[in-house]
């Protein structure tokens, strides 16, 4: 088995002493400077045949930011949150297009909003088509906060989350998608995989329309891709482009899952 270098290959070779932080890539292992976006595979280890695949699902301490970039499966994922001071709707035509088109999908759910949504949490629990993940009690910018808080932030989500619906998970992201090493390290510790994205939908903008949020995604997407979009009222015109989202990307060939499908995860946590 044979290594393959592409760009920027020397970040590889960075250690965790420079600021750097372990992060998954469709099963491999790369580094990356916290304060960037999710970049593309570092380098690979490449089966006989020429093909990147993962030898086994990643550990907990990594970073998920898309699955395998050889296969046409796709996350879609939803987050739905409240801040300490504001309160957020939910968006229950998102729901219904979702089941109405047979579409997994991956909720990251904020413990406060959960509290304010208990009958919407357990019906988004009831469905087999989704699996809920962590988004933290009251979204706050996790890296400028101390690790009792962290760890309060993650715990207290699952607590809510098991008091509702007798369920825990084990994928977190973190508000705003602002990570760093100590926070991923701290999630592990609590028993949940940082999951990030490479596809923001842009569905917070108030000047996306339906059509550009439709295009755009549409366009962006690739093997693997994660994209993430707002299931509380924040995603202005999401209930409205997402027919056109599914229907295209899967004229395109490619498959919807969960996240936990697309990175071959067993969830022991909800067991």
């Amino acid at each position: 088995m044979g290594i393959r270098i592409l760009s920027r290959v020397f970040i590889a070779a960075l250690s965790f002493s420079f600021g750097f932080f372990s992060t998954h890539d469709g099963g491999r292992q790369m580094s990356r400077s916290p304060d960037t976006t999710p970049p593309d595979t570092v380098f690979c280890i490449c089966a006989p045949d020429g093909l990147m695949r993962p030898s086994a699902p990643p550990e907990i301490g990594t970073v998920i930011s898309h699955g395998r970039r050889n296969e046409r499966l796709i996350a879609l994922t939803f987050d739905a949150c409240s801040t300490s001071t504001d309160s957020s709707g939910y968006d229950a035509a998102i729901t219904s297009i979702l089941l109405e088109m047979n579409v997994p999908a991956t909720l990251f759910l904020g413990g406060k909003w959960m509290e304010e949504h208990p009958g919407e949490t357990k019906l988004l629990a009831s469905h087999f088509l989704f699996e809920l993940g962590n988004h933290t009690y009251s979204h706050p910018h996790l890296t400028r906060i101390a690790d009792d808080s962290i760890r309060w932030q993650l715990a207290q989500t699952e607590k809510v989350l098991e008091s509702l619906t007798g369920k825990r998970t084990h994928l977190f992201r973190a508000p705003y998608g602002e990570i760093d090493e100590r926070v991923v390290r701290i999630g592990a510790s609590e028993g949940l995989r940082t999951v990030q994205y490479d596809l923001a939908s842009g569905d917070p903008d108030r000047a996306f329309t339906k059509d550009r949020l439709a295009r755009y995604v549409i366009r962006s997407c690739r093997n693997g891709s994660i994209i993430v979009m707002h299931i509380n009222n924040h995603g202005w015109h999401t209930a409205e482009a997402l027919p056109t989202i599914i229907d295209s990307l899967r004229a395109l060939g490619f498959s919807f899952v969960t996240v936990s499908t697309l990175n071959h995860l067993h969830d022991s946590r909800a067991e």
